[in-house]
């Protein structure tokens, strides 16, 4: 109330990853919801994970409906909820699965979308990662815009709590979001977050909300002046170059990584090399430092790179 904020969320069921921890006030907090709607009159969110949540959200009359990311990435309970909500005029909103993977978060949204529902948007919210990261759930901003690429009709909001896991980054990640062009953003938020019985650390107060708020910086995607689409269309000219000359060297690179296959292969050497492996990484990371270049960075780069050699080398050793 008295916010920028237009839709009161409120995880009733909160699925957690292991038994024992805060699961949400269930069904109760359903009248609660309705008492909020009325004193503040903004629309009510609540997440569901089956069609018994949906059928108790629907008779309590709940404006949205948000499916969370351990539900999204089971399609029978995202079918499930699909159908306990066959032709709603509610609002559905998909989190990502909690696993990189956008073809099923395209299919938890198709399967919405199929039900007869058109009121629907994607939440971004990270996705979960063994590697080392300052964040709770590493973005993947990628794939969020691939996503936009595809559908862009389709509402997409960011969820910087579940994204950062820590207060002090919220604004950040709300920021490059809005930059991003994102249509909305989902922030968690306690009058004593501390205390709050889960998510504790990632939670802001209401008066830091509102100042978040105040902070961000919404940008124009376009501008009809002159010098600027002129320096733009330069800027873009040397880094397509760039682009090109990177493409060429990886290519070149992958021809080495063959004639290397085939010493191996004359040698019956294995393809891993783990040793050197490690070796490059310790050199890419410490002249990606020196360049600006984050380890993170470096790290999924060189992965990625690897990975490539890898598969071209196999390709000559068996074939």
């Amino acid at each position: 109330k008295d916010s920028d904020a237009s839709i009161y969320r409120a995880g009733i069921w909160k699925p957690r990853t292991r038994p024992g921890g805060f699961e949400g006030v269930g069904a109760i907090g359903l009248k609660w919801l309705q008492k909020a709607k009325a004193e503040t009159g903004l629309l009510m969110a609540v997440e569901v994970a089956n069609a018994t949540h949906v059928k108790l959200a629907l008779e309590h009359d709940i404006d949205v409906l948000w499916i969370g990311a351990r539900t999204t990435v089971n399609p029978f309970a995202v079918q499930e909820i699909a159908d306990a909500l066959e032709n709603s005029d509610k609002i559905v909103l998909v989190k990502n699965p909690v696993n990189p993977d956008l073809a099923l978060w395209i299919g938890g949204i198709e399967r919405i979308y199929n039900a007869g529902i058109t009121k629907i948007g994607a939440v971004h919210r990270g996705f979960s990662t063994y590697d080392k990261s300052k964040y709770r759930n590493i973005p993947e901003w990628q794939i969020a815009i691939e996503l936009q690429s595809r559908f862009p009709d389709l509402p997409l909001i960011c969820d910087p709590s579940h994204i950062s896991g820590r207060r002090d980054m919220i604004r950040e990640v709300s920021q490059k979001a809005l930059d991003l062009n994102y249509d909305g953003l989902m922030i968690e938020t306690h009058i004593d977050p501390d205390n709050a019985w889960s998510d504790a650390a990632q939670q802001v107060t209401p008066s830091v909300l509102k100042q978040i708020c105040r902070d961000l910086i919404i940008r124009n995607q376009t501008t009809s002046a002159e010098d600027f689409n002129f320096g733009m269309e330069k800027l873009r000219a040397r880094i397509d170059e760039i682009d090109t000359k990177i493409l060429e060297n990886l290519g070149n690179r992958m021809k080495i990584a063959e004639e290397i296959g085939a010493l191996k292969k004359a040698e019956n050497i294995s393809v891993l090399q783990t040793q050197r492996w490690k070796e490059i990484l310790v050199k890419m990371i410490a002249e990606g430092e020196e360049k600006g270049l984050s380890e993170e960075f470096i790290m999924r780069l060189f992965t990625a790179v690897h990975q490539e050699s890898i598969v071209h080398q196999e390709k000559i050793i068996n074939g």
